[in-house]
């Protein structure tokens, strides 16, 4: 009897786990649109000529203001435990976007971080405060910028345009931004959060070319 009790159990349990992972598939298999077609950067100035945009591109995005100083604790926690681990993904992208009296400090904020990471990769952009506010509200988030152009909360925006996030998140309800002087935050919910959005760009660039590898 124990006999089959086993056997029972080793054949019932794989089915088991399967169904359980089946019915969860749709669940895991995209992040949330919280926000369709945010405002474009298309339009902000940058330090080259190449025009930084939003659309097809997977965005982490940044409005980190004009005190370049006092930010410097929060792009190195973003940094260590989100961008360095996609920035060699196709078509990953982190967007600073910084007003234009913060232009002059930026060359010297970018080299800070030059020995730690590869701040080379980062794109960023300049506006006046009312085109940041723009995009900023465009987000329709609950979080405000400062009289600085700053928000410590950072953003992930699809190749659509579209800011992804939570919706039922069981410690905030829903996430619109991750706040970057949160390690833990960052590390546990942007981490996970960034995994299943490139997932789900990775599983339709198979499906529309099966013979890709990446």
């Amino acid at each position: 009897m124990k006999k089959f009790l086993v056997l029972g159990i080793l054949f019932a349990l794989p089915i088991t786990a399967y169904l359980f992972f089946a019915s969860g598939k749709n669940n895991f298999a995209k992040l949330p649109v919280l926000t369709d077609n945010v405002k474009d950067i298309n339009s902000f100035d940058t330090d080259s000529d190449e025009e930084i945009s939003f659309e097809d591109h997977i965005s982490v995005v940044a409005f980190f203001g004009s005190d370049l100083e006092n930010i410097k604790g929060n792009t190195f926690n973003l940094d260590k435990k989100i961008l360095e681990k996609y920035y060699d993904f196709d078509d990953f992208q982190f967007v600073l976007v910084l007003p234009m009296e913060a232009r002059q400090e930026t060359t010297d904020f970018v080299q800070s971080f030059k020995k730690i990471t590869e701040s080379s990769k980062w794109k960023i952009v300049y506006a006046a405060p009312e085109e940041i506010s723009e995009v900023f509200e465009s987000f329709e988030t609950p979080h405000q910028l400062d009289a600085h152009s700053y928000s410590p909360y950072v953003f992930i925006i699809d190749k659509k345009s579209s800011l992804r996030g939570r919706d039922d998140d069981k410690d905030h309800g829903q996430i619109y931004g991750y706040d970057s002087r949160d390690v833990a935050e960052l590390n546990n919910k942007m981490n996970d959060d960034m995994k299943v959005i490139l997932a789900e760009y990775r599983l339709a660039l198979k499906r529309n070319n099966p013979e890709s590898n990446n």
